[in-house]
């Protein structure tokens, strides 16, 4: 008997095409494409039964031929007719391991031939601009070294048409295509045609008339596309998003009294042209219903049913809110884990009266046993050791549950910043009724930190800095920074080191060394020049102690050695700082000093992030004492205070306030000058307060130009002519304050997912009290004796100075020409100083700002406005900080 029965493809070129859900995709014009054959039925010689005899496997290159075997139910010495060779071809089908395959009969020695499926080289993707690599590859099953099999590329394809419709791209196609190679390997092409974004083009509701169209679309996750909504990604349709939508219709209904609302239907249609979707709700709003009487019913022995009945926040005759029903529910569990029923079960009873239209409560709370804590469980964590998070534990094993305790250890933990946002702490029952296990899943993020930085910023001009910072050094909470910092005017290095848990107990301590090069600087018609510079070498060293959960003490002590210098081309005339060129002030300000300060801070914080706090209150006062050897005595104070208030939609409101005194000990410079030193003051100005320069506000003195053209009448050129003056020099003071009303202003998700945070701000403060510099006045003056005009000439090598005149005519009247003076002299132009700003009263501005995480670093620009300023303050409306990391 000689019979073939066969499963057979005919031969393919090198670039062949899938056939795939019943359609032949487009080849290229190389390509030769055969239809594929169907098994060929089985042929006897003749009729009857057989026995196998042999079975052989030709053809197999990577599969064992015993392999093969287990696949099939043929076995030698079985009797076998044509429906039992039909078998073995569907169960070698199924495998999908082979392209071609075929059986041959020669009187039950039976030949089974395959051509395997090629060996997948690489799986390429093109086309894909929207959706990167990243986000495909994974979704995928196609990888290299695995078995082609078409179903797989079907899957694909199917998955991949399925992500870029979840990106509302619901017109984008995918074209699967093979390159053969040798060694029976195959490349695998994706062809991606993305096609446009399917946009929300209309939302339609039908049924509303209690609320407007537009109340409800407010409501909804799903935004029309409109030019307003251009940044946000939720124009796109989404599936999962429309069923949220409906839930969002339903709570808002809900809250605002209407129980019987529902959404009777919700439809999407695509347009013609899959560019676009309409989707159209029908709603029924129903009646508008009233709390009725709230009760509470306890079978808890510390719940007291009349109490909490005054503490609810409904009461009967208000708007039924089903989302105020919810938060009493939150709320009464939370108090009830404050005695530690853990598994509190309060099940709100409802009781409708639609002809009263009027909902009843009754709040019940079943009995449960009080719990305690079995065990705690620190998961996830592959760096962080695991006592860094157990440490930040308000509870202990054993302790008795408390609700407080575990909310207060999750604020904690999220203020360490090394794990994800908004870590929660699962609670799950333990091995008896009165056992919780509190289990805590951490996702650790990187804490280290190396850049090298470079960039622009309107306060330092251009500015690169190189740092680097871990700030969970091995795992154990400890933090170690070292930083370089390069710029025009400012130059510094540090180096620093905090332990947070000294010897495992609740003692932080650490410190840093570091030299800075400050430069302070003016502008004189827009043009930045350096007024003193000061070097500052020292070192710091500090320790903290908690005194209660929210209260901690900070003690420090610090030594610095500073050098104040001016540019002696520029400010002095021979070994000696000349006071007609920098200014009386400045002079007094130069010299090398020490610094030994010893100082504390008490601080009270119960923010629930530290990083970024949504709400909480936080305070502090600090008094440092300089006088402990060195030079210079002072003892400066400081407080400042601030909280949060979460507003409800994301929008988070900060009220902070801050002042600080400084009240000499020692000696004045000289007897003229202030007894606080220039570098030692109080300064306010941008970035503290916006809306006002860099050290623009407070006293100062500002040096104007004098017109002698006629000296009997000298003018003097203010800044209503059009010049600032020659000379812009802040003096601080020893006494300051500010105030700040800043609300985060929340946005969509796509600008969300862009970085931008933008707020809206209110600043208001001032500083003050400083000794009146003595100020300096130069101008010519016309000589009684000759009636010509005299001006000051200065030798530059010594500083001796001489008068010159100008120049009369024919009859004897000065004309304004001046003589030059004499050799190695130069003259000195005539000015005036001014002193403004000496005042407690308060200057105000308002603006708003936004922060951008771009691509190319952090980004920071705010737009304020000087509501009310005295008289010299420096303003300035615009002010950005950029840069860029690589």
């Amino acid at each position: 008997m000689n019979s073939v029965a066969s499963h057979k493809f005919p031969g393919r070129t090198h670039l062949s095409v899938f056939l795939l859900a019943g359609t032949m995709l487009a080849a290229p014009a190389i390509a030769q494409v055969a239809p594929p054959v169907v098994p060929a039925p089985a042929t006897e010689t003749r009729p009857g039964a057989g026995t196998v005899q042999t079975i052989t496997v030709v053809g197999n290159q990577r599969l064992e031929a015993q392999t093969i075997l287990s696949y099939l139910r043929l076995r030698v010495g079985q009797p076998y007719d044509r429906a039992v060779l039909d078998q073995a071809l569907k169960d070698l089908a199924a495998t999908e391991l082979f392209r071609d395959y075929q059986i041959t009969d020669n009187n039950g020695a039976l030949t089974i031939e395959v051509t395997e499926n090629p060996v997948i080289n690489r799986v390429i993707l093109e086309g894909n601009k929207r959706l990167k690599e990243d986000k495909i590859r994974p979704e995928i099953k196609l990888a290299p070294r695995q078995i082609f099999t078409r179903s797989k590329v079907r899957a694909d394809v199917a998955r991949i048409i399925e992500l870029y419709k979840r990106q509302g791209r619901f017109a984008a196609t995918v074209e699967p295509k093979m390159v053969s190679l040798d060694q029976n390997r195959v490349d695998v092409v994706f062809e991606i045609n993305e096609g446009p974004k399917s946009k929300v083009r209309q939302i339609n509701i039908i049924g509303n008339e209690k609320f407007s169209d537009g109340d409800l679309k407010s409501e909804m996750a799903t935004k029309e596309s409109k030019l307003t909504t251009i940044l946000s990604s939720n124009t796109s349709y989404d599936p999962d998003r429309l069923a949220y939508d409906q839930q969002k219709l339903r709570l808002f209904y809900l809250q605002n009294g209407y129980a019987d609302f529902r959404v009777i239907s919700a439809v999407a249609e695509l347009t013609s042209n899959k560019q676009d979707f309409i989707i159209t709700y029908v709603v029924e709003e129903g009646e508008r219903y009233k709390f009725g009487d709230v009760e509470v019913k306890s079978e808890l022995r510390d719940f007291q049913p009349e109490l909490l009945k005054t503490l609810l926040p409904m009461k009967a005759g208000d708007w039924y809110d089903a989302k105020l029903v919810e938060d009493t529910v939150e709320s009464l569990s939370e108090t009830a884990g404050l005695f530690g029923y853990a598994f509190a079960d309060i099940n709100p009873e409802f009781r409708r009266d639609p002809e009263a239209r009027t909902m009843q409560i009754t709040f019940n709370v079943a009995e449960s046993p009080r719990t305690y804590v079995e065990r705690i469980d620190v998961n996830g964590n592959t760096l962080t050791h695991d006592k860094v998070v157990r440490r930040e534990f308000r509870l202990n094993e054993g302790d008795a549950f408390n609700s407080f305790g575990v909310k207060r250890t999750e604020n904690r933990i999220n203020s360490l910043g090394f794990f994800q946002e908004n870590l929660q702490i699962e609670r799950k029952e333990g091995s008896a009724p009165d056992r919780i296990i509190l289990e805590t899943n951490v996702q650790e993020k990187p804490t280290g930190e190396l850049s090298l930085s470079a960039g622009f910023s309107s306060i330092e001009n251009f500015l690169l800095q190189a740092s680097i910072r871990q700030r969970n050094f091995r795992g154990l909470g400890q933090q170690l920074q070292a930083s370089v910092n390069y710029s025009s005017y400012s130059k510094s290095v540090e180096l620093g080191f905090t332990e947070p848990y000294l010897f495992d107990r609740n003692i932080s301590v650490g410190g840093s060394v570091y030299r800075r090069d400050l430069n302070s600087f003016n502008f004189i018609n827009n043009n930045r020049q350096t007024t003193f510079q000061q070097v500052t070498t020292g070192f710091q060293l500090n320790a903290g102690v908690p005194l209660t959960e929210f209260m901690s003490f900070f003690g420090r002590y610090s030594l610095n050695f500073d050098d104040v210098t001016l540019d002696r081309n520029i400010y002095f005339f021979g070994d000696q700082c000349d006071p007609l060129v920098a200014g009386r002030y400045l002079c007094d300000a130069l010299g090398k000093r020490t610094t030994s300060l010893i100082g504390y801070t008490l601080a009270y914080d119960d923010r629930d992030n530290r990083l970024r706090p949504t709400r909480g209150q936080s305070a502090s006062l600090s008094q440092d004492f300089a006088g402990l050897g060195g030079s210079v005595k002072y003892v400066r104070t400081r407080a400042n205070a601030s909280k949060h208030f979460n507003l409800g939609s994301r929008f988070i409101l900060n009220v902070s306030a801050e002042g600080g005194y400084i009240h000499p000990l020692g000696n004045a410079p000289t007897p003229t000058s202030d007894k606080v030193r220039l570098t030692d003051r109080f300064f306010l100005g941008e970035p503290q307060m916006r809306g006002f320069d860099i050290r623009g506000v407070g006293p100062r003195v500002i040096r104007y130009q004098v017109d002698s053209t006629d000296p009997a009448n000298p003018i003097v050129v203010t800044e209503t002519d059009g010049n600032r003056g020659q000379i812009d020099d802040a003096l601080g003071g020893r006494a300051y304050y500010q105030g700040r009303i800043e609300v985060d202003i929340p946005l969509g998700t796509g600008a969300k997912e862009l970085g931008l945070r933008p707020s809206v701000f209110l600043d208001v403060g001032s500083v003050f009290r400083v000794k009146r510099p003595t100020l300096t006045t130069l101008a010519n003056f016309r000589d009684p004796s000759d009636g010509l005009t005299k001006f000051l000439c200065r030798n530059s090598a010594t500083g001796s100075t001489q008068f010159a005149t100008n120049t009369p005519d024919a009859s004897g009247a000065p004309t304004g020409q001046f003589t030059t003076c004499p050799e190695n002299f130069s003259a000195l132009a005539p000015f005036e100083e001014r002193f403004f700003g000496d005042t407690w009263k308060p200057r105000v501005s308002i603006g708003a700002g936004v922060n951008w995480n771009s691509p190319f670093g952090p980004f920071r620009i705010d737009f304020a406005y000087a509501l009310r300023k005295e008289e010299g303050d420096d303003t300035k409306r615009f002010s950005f900080n950029v840069g860029t990391q690589f």
